[in-house]
């Protein structure tokens, strides 16, 4: 103690940040190594949605269902055995195709496990960066752009790495590094997040029981559905994601194959876009406090996504398309830290786990939609035809801060009840990002 103030103590808010970075980075292969691995195995775009809607199916019914979850058996619990249960479902890819075991159907179903235990790893992550950053001793603004600027740092080197290593020593490899990427995160989590209140399970008055569970995934969804602006970012996002979705796991991959470098383009383009990402968090974190959140949010919004699609769709080279995505990634890179920000301030401590896995649950939503969508379109209109359709898409719902009232509530927080009331939810939506989040 120092005149009465606690000691800062930087190392878990480090362990979550390093842990974080690490996880994301091994995505990121998984990301590029999955897609590549089906087209290789099986030629097929429709294959690749087929995959890619088993993988964040799950994705969506973790969050629906797992906020209350989290608090009850602990964020750094969670997390540790999230991280672990997704490096064993990613390794046995790799070593069932070794093998010859390997079936189609086995494919989709440990994609769908590693899906299913994610989200809640991320959540658990994500729910405790304010506690971790009072502890440090640093602002909520700072920590939320630095979690996102370690994140898109990682998604950066884990895509460039992916398409070198592909290209290298093939995807099989790849999808093993990944797997040893989700141990190292659990090891860090597990010894560095120790001691840490907010990480350990949260003890409740009402007992384990259905009738329990529900009231308190109730709680959540109650905040969400009565804050209008947690919903119109939730809505927007959901389609952003699922169409992000179909670019990453279907469009992008088939365009880098038939029209560009293949699977080192692949990685180059997906790099390019994490490290205007990561310029954009860090530009951000350093400058955005000084101009309006919602004039920065409602300009880069528009400019992080459909011009990608466009610009794929109407050339054939690498370099424009390279240049769009550096610049679309600056401009995506200024998102997620306003978005994250506007939650944390929204969103009382004791709602944080519920109300955040309801956003997930929201902003994920179209992601299994998304991926199929963008397979049974390649085949059925080609991949410009699908680019155009699918870009077209996402510039509308990126125009959802200019039209809609709700988003002028993004410049500053309103004052918070404690509790919402938790017996007349009412009807609505269930969002990346263990947080809403734009990618």
């Amino acid at each position: 103690m120092d005149g009465g103030k606690p000691a800062r103590n930087r190392t878990p808010l480090a362990a979550v940040l390093a842990a974080n970075s690490i996880s994301t980075a091994g995505t990121s292969l998984t990301l590029i190594g999955v897609p590549w691995f089906v087209l290789e195995t099986t030629g097929s775009a429709g294959r690749a949605g087929v995959v890619a809607f088993c993988a964040t199916l799950p994705i969506v019914v973790a969050a629906l269902v797992g906020g209350p979850l989290i608090d009850r058996v602990g964020r750094r619990r969670v997390a540790v055995a999230s991280d672990t249960v997704c490096g064993a479902a990613v390794a046995a890819i790799p070593l069932l195709h070794h093998a010859g075991a390997l079936e189609f159907w086995m494919l989709c179903a440990l994609m769908a496990l590693n899906g299913l235990a994610h989200t809640p790893g991320n959540t658990a992550r994500y729910v405790l960066v304010p506690d971790l950053a009072e502890h440090a001793g640093t602002t909520l603004t700072r920590a939320a752009s630095l979690f996102d600027a370690v994140s898109r740092g990682a998604r950066m080197v884990g895509a460039a790495l992916a398409g070198v290593l592909i290209a290298f020593v093939g995807a099989e490899t790849v999808l093993l590094l990944d797997a040893a990427t989700f141990a190292l995160s659990a090891l860090l989590v597990a010894t560095g997040v120790r001691g840490v209140r907010a990480a350990e399970p949260r003890k409740v008055e009402a007992p384990v029981s259905l009738r329990a569970y529900r009231t308190e995934l109730r709680d959540g969804y109650a905040y969400l559905l009565s804050n209008r602006l947690l919903l119109a970012v939730v809505v927007m996002v959901m389609f952003m994601n699922g169409i992000d979705q179909g670019w990453n796991a279907v469009l992008l991959p088939v365009h880098a194959e038939g029209e560009l470098g293949g699977v080192t383009d692949l990685g180059l383009l997906t790099a390019l876009f994490g490290a205007g990402g990561l310029t954009g968090a860090l530009l951000y974190g350093a400058v955005g406090h000084r101009f309006s959140r919602r004039t920065v949010f409602t300009v880069c919004v528009v400019l992080c996504g459909a011009p990608r699609f466009a610009v794929a769709a109407l050339t054939g080279t690498t370099l424009p398309l390279a240049v769009t995505m550096a610049l679309g990634g600056v401009a995506g890179g200024m998102l997620n830290p306003i978005l994250t920000t506007v939650t944390y301030e929204r969103v009382p401590e004791e709602l944080r786990s519920r109300v955040s896995g309801a956003l997930t649950a929201g902003c994920e939503l179209a992601m299994p939609v998304g991926g199929l969508a963008a397979g049974l379109l390649v085949e059925g209109v080609g991949a410009a035809g699908a680019l155009l359709a699918m870009g077209g898409v996402y510039f509308l719902a990126t125009l959802s801060p200019l039209v809609f009232p709700a988003w002028r509530g993004i410049e500053g927080p309103k004052p918070q009840v404690s509790s919402p009331e938790p017996s007349h939810p009412g009807p609505g939506p269930a969002a990346r990002t263990p947080r809403p989040s734009a990618s």
